[in-house]
């Protein structure tokens, strides 16, 4: 079954009606020039108050492993998403401190899939998300063909741009691919780090409509 993560949470009232829909993963920007920075405001009653079935991610550009593990300790995260331009011992290292590892890629035409591999040890999903300006949350789909390039070795999230629209094509190229789950963010925003609970619950139903036509 296809896994939801909602990423890029940072008001409190916001993420705890987000918590009653249950999605698989809830994503937390810890990067400073995001506009979905969560800065110091976020409630750690209750991120620590949330079920373990929702499993809570911190999203870091370039931290350092202590400011990471910190983090991680003070929020009570299950994963952490790197998505800068962190190396293959950079991710051993924080995997020797206990920690479970998402690494993104940004994708596009000139991407080289191969340069993955390295990572595979030391992580335990990828991430594919849409080149841009910015590490994440550009709002903008690549062109999931170019996934076929991909060896299919290692799980991943499939990121960038996704809305309840393009969700739906899932069905169409991803047979056979080891698409672990979808990460949505700017798409359902009415502001940046604010999500539409009710779009996030149409993309739930949708989500169990992809997965019927995979199945």
């Amino acid at each position: 079954m296809l896994k939801l993560k909602v990423c890029g949470m940072k008001d409190n009232a916001n993420i705890a009606a987000l918590v009653e829909l249950q999605p698989d993963f809830i994503g937390f920007i810890f990067y400073e020039k995001s506009s979905r920075f969560v800065g110091d405001d976020l409630d750690i009653d209750l991120l620590k108050s949330f079920p373990k079935h929702i499993k809570k991610v911190g999203v870091f550009v370039n931290a350092s492993p202590d400011t990471i593990l910190k983090t991680v300790k003070k929020y009570d995260l299950r994963y952490v998403q790197l998505h800068g331009s962190e190396t293959p011992d950079f991710c051993k290292t924080l995997k020797m401190r206990g920690m479970s590892i998402i690494k993104a890629f940004a994708v596009d035409e000139t991407f080289n899939f191969s340069m993955v591999n390295n990572y595979k040890p030391h992580c335990d999903f990828f991430l594919f998300d849409a080149k841009g300006a910015h590490p994440g949350g550009n709002g903008v789909a690549f062109d999931w063909e170019l996934l076929r390039n991909y060896d299919n070795d290692k799980p991943f999230f499939l990121s960038g741009g996704l809305d309840l629209q393009n969700i739906e094509a899932l069905t169409n190229g991803m047979d056979g691919m080891k698409l672990y789950g979808v990460d949505v963010n700017s798409k359902f925003e009415t502001a940046p780090g604010q999500k539409d609970v009710e779009m996030i619950r149409n993309l739930m139903t949708t989500l169990r409509h992809v997965e019927a036509e995979v199945e």
